[in-house]
């Protein structure tokens, strides 16, 4: 089965706990501070294994948690960095952040890597707290929780030219003609459902991958039919090989469906249309296909270039596979996101980490208070408080972000109840 999108959850590792203790040693009253840091949590880390082909792995496991870090210890002793989790993804996928629509990866070589969810860090132990007003704190971290998000994966196939065109107008017979690729081929009107590649030599020995692509019919961009699902895999290809049934024996014209085609790519990504597009004249052994491309020849430019070719009996295939080849010595490699693009993310991202240090001040129905945002969910998450020293501070970096004045300003008063997370307070002014 060939999937080529799916939706994942991933979370990186806790950051270990740091830790408590002093020095005991014969001989040395009053030893120091001596816990030791956490370590580090585990990343989810997302690498590209050339051999796989499909997201089809992703059906069966959706949920990937990194390891967390080891507990600080006593005598200054850190704890151990988790190991890394890797998940191997097929060349061409694309990863996003469902809650933002972020492009988070683009993996296209093997071998390549992306980290998507951050594991936490350790928990710093008592020792890193010694200041000569306190040289023996009661206090230490909880490891930071690991970073986790909801993502997509999209697989965009990897190809150098595409084969786009109505159903059933001899896209899979070409490929299976020029290359090795054996896709699945019938007298009776369907449509090609899921990409299929080929290799593809010419006479002089030049060598790239072509893709017959899902067809394409009219209002895909809306995701009629196939819609996105075929839409996706044609964004990377650098040439664009447009197959025309010049037969018409569907009932249907032949210049009409080169408009309606190319009006759905330009509606889906006007980048699309920057692409060299080659226009094939396929079934040219069939009666009145010299006569229709007679009709099609008048009502586009003179400069198009039009391959007159007979799939089913090889007729025109040199010069059409010459002809793409020499397109692809001369066209660069779109990339899915330009510079202006990449510019815009890049302030999207500064202004969300911004925003994580903010907090925000609801109320429930029986009129508690209610705190949420990264920033304080994270330094709960990190409070040890069965330590009283752990507690004040937790207070006092509350204050210092404002928290107190803002609930004063909101109208809250003494003893009313503040929640956080699953767990509640009493404000006290």
């Amino acid at each position: 089965m060939f999937v080529d999108h799916v939706k994942v959850y991933v979370r990186g590792g806790d950051g270990g706990d740091g830790m408590v203790a002093f020095r005991r040693e014969k001989y040395v009253p009053n030893g120091g501070p001596a816990g030791g840091d956490g370590g580090k949590g585990g990343d989810i880390v997302f690498i590209v294994e050339e051999g796989l082909r499909t997201l089809m792995d992703f059906r069966y496991k959706r949920i990937f948690k990194a390891d967390r870090g080891t507990h600080g210890m006593s005598s200054n002793k850190h704890g151990a960095k988790a190991e890394d989790t890797f998940i191997k993804v097929p060349p061409g996928t694309v990863v996003k952040d469902i809650d933002t629509g972020e492009t988070i990866a683009d993996l296209v070589e093997h071998g390549q890597t992306a980290v998507i969810a951050k594991g936490g860090r350790g928990g710093r132990g008592n020792s890193r707290f010694a200041t000569p007003a306190n040289p023996a704190p009661e206090l230490s971290e909880k490891g930071e929780p690991g970073y986790e998000r909801n993502v997509t994966l999209e697989l965009k196939v990897l190809a150098d030219a595409g084969l786009v065109g109505f159903p059933s107008v001899g896209k899979s017979t070409l490929l299976s003609v020029v290359s090795a690729a054996k896709p699945k081929i019938a007298e009776y009107h369907f449509t090609t459902i899921v990409p299929n590649l080929g290799m593809v030599e010419t006479e002089d020995h030049r060598s790239f991958v072509m893709a017959d692509l899902p067809g394409l019919i009219e209002g895909a961009h809306q995701g009629v039919g196939l819609g996105h699902q075929f839409l996706r895999h044609i964004e990377r290809t650098r040439v664009i090989v447009h197959v025309i049934d010049m037969s018409a024996m569907e009932g249907r014209d032949p210049y009409e469906d080169y408009v309606t085609i190319n009006e759905e790519l330009q509606q889906y990504n006007m980048r699309l249309t920057e692409r060299p597009q080659l226009i094939v004249a396929n079934k040219m052994d069939m009666p009145d296909a010299e006569e229709n491309l007679a009709k099609f020849r008048e009502k586009l430019p003179e400069d198009a270039r039009i391959f007159p070719i007979s799939a089913l009996s090889r007729k025109g295939l040199s010069s059409l596979l010459h002809a793409i080849a020499d397109l692809l010595e001369v066209t660069e490699e779109f990339p899915l996101i330009d510079e202006e693009a990449d510019e815009s993310e890049s302030i999207v991202l500064y202004k969300h980490e911004s925003e994580a240090d903010g907090f925000d001040i609801t109320r429930d129905p029986d009129g508690a208070y209610v705190l949420s945002g990264y920033a304080i969910e994270r330094l709960f998450k990190m409070t040890d408080f069965s330590r009283e020293d752990s507690i004040r501070r937790f207070a006092r970096q509350m204050r210092g972000m404002g928290i107190d004045d803002a609930l004063r300003e909101r109208g809250a008063e003494n003893g009313d109840t503040v929640r956080l997370l699953e767990f509640e307070f009493e404000f006290m002014d």
